[in-house]
């Protein structure tokens, strides 16, 4: 009793198992819809169905992937059902199968999923019963035996079911009645049968209506029209061995095979019992061009190829026929079933396009949805699926024979972008037949890899005097990934050069990497700095590196020499003075240069490229020095005309060049300077200070005239070329407190006046002129004079020594002293007057002391020994 309620118990849980797991493996929908359904009837609510909400229908993507080619229905995704799409009508689908099913895939996404849904497809009765053809004759000899049947054509119905073909009904005739022959099949054949003998003296033709009726509510039907002409008598019949002959062929036998040998024995002589053998007159194309029959010894022969797939068994009705008269014949039928042979290769069908996969999915993702099937059938048609070795991918099973293929392994994109997998299929037959399919995944890519330069860092040299907006050069950068993830933005990181941030010197092209000037650069003040340039991809998160720009300037001969002396305006001509008895290796003048450059670019070199007489002068290509090559002659020209180039020693070489006009004078014995008026518009103002001047010299010009006089016979008797004498003037105030001291220096070139003037009480005034025979005009800087009236009293003494004083005073820069405005200024009771015009004279610039600057012409003749001063 217990091991009775153990085995209960067991079977129970098996029964549960077996339930559960047909649940899991199995679960499926299944919906029955009529055919001929109008388009857009719903079928059923599918989304309620799959237990989906109707906002996942349009997120996950909710689609059909019919295994058939035509798509008969659609989804509703704003309702979740199931609509008919397309005209269905079951017989073109199923033909006469009683269960006509049309299976459906649909495929969710996120995450992948797929269920199998079922439409059952029922008949109605839209088709009438109808005979192949619509009249028949037939051949009955009068002597026929009652009962003998004629086997007539079936009505075909497409319908099935209560809708097919029901039952046959003739017409009323004494003579004839119509039985069925129900087939193994489940065909129905309607027979003639002979009811009553034939008397053709009677009646030679008999005209019967035969009618096919379908169980249909309404039931529809069809008629055919049998004709049966009474012949004369041939008393028997051929007669066949067997009414249905059943037979098996190989589906690859060859042509010509022999299949069968059908026999039919007529017990007359003669003619009436020689048979031949015929195809039935019904017999399709099909059939006929497959098939053919010896017409003498009855053998079928296979006349073309078969195919399980397309047509699993054939159905053959042959005719015995003898020569007498009337003719009789005898029927049968041959059965054919096709044995399949392996001949179809397995097919692998994507249920889902895959899908692309992140290259750090986890393991387990599905990629796609697939299928195998295999048109043959047993072993033949078992399918086995496997991937390849070597792909990170395996397939799932599923159930009847549907499979997932899921990640199985690490993805790297940059390794491999894209995975041709190949799928083999393989069947259970002998001998197997493969088929093997290459189905692309893609892979997505994800922000793993920062940008890289191609160097840790770059030197980049650019020319100093660069002009701004300029390229330096340009970087770049690699990010092996893709899309956002390789988009790579350039950038300056702040940093200093020097005091300045490297962000006012140079900035870098975001998408490009070229790196431009924002300023021109002088290699005087910087000659190299470095750029940190960082490089960032647009993924999330952003990956980025960085690398090191040296940026180094170089040097340019970007400076022309300068011309310090002589100083001659633009475009004017600076004149130098020389006595006609100037031996050779006399010094003309010198000529000085400078070049802001450095190095070989400040290298100067001095050329006469073009005087009136080259014979009479030369010049040193190094110190800048003008001298006669020879003694001058009374055949030479008075005024000649020096044009001298000055260039350094830079690539390309710069160059500038002056004018220097050279006068030959009589009477002159030592360098004496030719001292010309600056032709300059005198203003109001000017003109006031000249008639001021005027009459100090005037007032003083006695007293000065022989002062300068004594002093300067001194100077010259004495033979040295620096004198320096002193006198007193009287001053009905001050006279005893007061003197005047004037230093005349002659050494070289450069000839200078110097006068001193003080006091007990160190009250004092010194002007100073700094002169050049080789320079036309000479200037003179009045720094802090104590008084206009003091500078007066100087002017007057230097004029007391010079015959002809007509004196004329133009000031570029005047300014005008007083002893009150000395006074407001709080200045010292001292001042300084100082000119120096030479190669070794610079101007003050910027000086914070007023200068004053007065020009004036030299008297038509002047003692040698006079040193004329045309400045003060």
């Amino acid at each position: 009793r217990e091991s009775l309620l153990m085995l209960i118990w067991e079977w129970m849980a098996l029964c549960i198992f077996f339930f559960l797991l047909w649940n899991t493996i199995d679960a499926q929908i299944r919906y029955t819809v009529p055919e001929e359904r109008s388009l857009g009837s719903v079928v059923g609510n599918i989304a309620k169905d799959l237990g989906l909400r109707i906002a996942e229908i349009s997120d996950r993507k909710l689609r059909i992937a019919s295994e058939a080619g035509k798509q008969y229905f659609s989804l509703d995704l704003g309702k979740g059902e199931l609509t008919v799409s397309d005209r269905i009508d079951r017989e073109s689908l199923c033909g006469q199968s009683n269960v006509c099913l049309l299976p459906l895939q649909l495929v969710v996404e996120a995450p992948l999923e797929f269920f199998r849904v079922e439409i059952e497809i029922q008949d109605i009765n839209d088709n009438s019963p109808r005979f192949p053809t619509q009249q028949r004759t037939l051949k009955i000899a009068e002597s026929t035996s009652t009962g003998v049947r004629f086997p007539l054509e079936s009505a075909l119905d497409p319908d099935v079911g209560s809708n097919s073909l029901k039952y046959y009904m003739l017409n009323k005739d004494e003579c004839f009645s119509v039985k069925v022959k129900n087939l193994d099949d489940g065909r129905k054949v309607p027979e003639l049968v002979l009811e009553k003998s034939l008397d053709r003296e009677k009646q030679d033709v008999h005209q019967l209506l035969l009618t096919a009726t379908d169980g249909g509510n309404p039931a529809q039907s069809g008629t055919t029209q049998i004709t049966i002409i009474v012949l004369d008598i041939n008393d028997n019949i051929p007669v066949f061995e067997n009414a249905l002959y059943k037979i098996t062929i190989n589906e690859n036998s060859s042509k010509d095979t022999s299949l069968i040998r059908l026999k039919a024995t007529d017990l007359d002589e003669g003619l009436n019992g020689e048979v031949n053998y015929y195809f039935g007159e019904h017999t399709s194309e099909t059939d006929s061009s497959t098939f053919m029959i010896d017409q003498r010894t009855g053998e079928i022969f296979l006349k073309g190829e078969l195919d399980y797939e397309t047509t699993p068994r054939y159905r053959i009705d042959v005719v015995a026929k003898d020569r007498g008269t009337p003719e009789m014949e005898g029927h049968c039928s041959v059965e054919m079933e096709v044995v399949d042979v392996n001949d179809n290769a397995p097919e692998i069908v994507l249920t889902s396009l895959p899908s692309p996969v992140r290259e750090d999915a986890p393991n387990g993702t599905v990629v796609a949805l697939i299928s195998a099937r295999d048109l043959d059938a047993g072993d033949n048609g078992k399918v086995t699926l496997v991937v390849s070795l070597g792909f990170p991918f395996i397939l799932k099973p599923s159930f009847s024979d549907h499979y997932a293929l899921v990640t199985n392994g690490i993805l790297d994109r940059e390794t491999f972008s894209e995975y041709n997998i190949e799928i083999t299929a393989s069947d259970a037959g002998s001998p197997s037949l493969t088929t093997k399919k290459i189905i692309p995944v893609n892979i997505l890519d994800i922000n793993d890899n920062p940008p890289s330069f191609t160097d840790l860092s770059y030197n980049v040299y650019l020319t100093e005097n660069n002009a701004p907006g300029s390229i330096l050069g340009t970087i770049s950068a690699s990010d092996p990934d893709l899309g956002d993830n390789a988009k790579i933005s350039y950038s300056i990181l702040d940093s200093k050069a020097g005091d300045m941030s490297v962000s006012s010197y140079v900035y870098i092209n975001a998408e490009n990497g070229s790196i431009y000037s924002m300023q021109s650069f002088d290699y005087e003040k910087v000659k190299v700095f470095q750029v940190q340039v960082q490089a960032k991809d647009q993924g999330s998160p952003s990956l980025n590196s960085t690398t090191t720009v040296h940026v180094f300037i170089l040097d340019q001969n970007d400076n022309s020499p300068i011309v310090i002396y002589p100083s001659a305006g633009m475009g004017s001509v600076s004149n130098q003075n020389i006595p006609r008895s100037a031996k050779a290796g006399h010094l003309v003048t010198k000529v000085t240069a400078v070049d802001a450059d450095s190095g070989h670019n400040a290298w100067i070199s001095y050329k006469l490229v073009e005087a009136t007489d080259a014979s009479l002068f030369s010049m040193n290509l190094y110190t800048g020095e003008v001298r006669t090559k020879r003694t001058i002659s009374d055949q030479d020209d008075s005024s000649h005309r020096l044009l001298i180039e000055i260039k350094d020693n830079g690539e390309p070489i710069q160059s500038t060049t002056v004018t220097v006009g050279v006068s030959l004078e009589d009477g002159i014995h030592e360098p004496v300077l030719d001292y010309r008026q600056r032709a300059h518009e005198p203003g109001k103002k000017h003109g006031e200070i000249t008639f001021y001047l005027i009459i100090a010299l005037a007032s003083i010009s006695a007293v000065s005239l022989l002062t300068f006089v004594i002093l300067t016979v001194k100077c010259v008797r004495s033979g040295r070329r620096r004198t320096c004498c002193c006198m007193r003037r009287g001053d009905p105030e001050q006279h005893k407190n007061r003197n005047l001291h004037i230093q005349l220096n002659t050494d070289g070139p450069i000839k200078y006046v110097e006068v001193l003037g003080g006091d007990m009480l160190s009250q004092r005034q010194s002007f100073k002129s700094c002169l050049s025979p080789m320079s036309e005009f000479s200037d003179l800087t009045l720094i802090k004079p104590s008084s206009t009236m003091d500078f007066k009293e100087m002017v007057n003494v230097i004029d007391a020594s010079l015959p002809d004083s007509a004196w004329t005073f133009e000031s570029q820069q005047v300014s005008t002293y007083t002893d009150s405005k000395h006074q407001e200024r709080g200045g010292s009771n001292q001042g300084q007057i100082m000119g120096c015009v030479g190669p070794w004279a610079k101007r003050s610039r910027g000086a914070p002391t007023p200068t004053t600057t007065i020009q004036g012409p030299l008297a038509a003749k002047r003692p040698p020994s006079m040193f004329p001063l045309e400045a003060l």
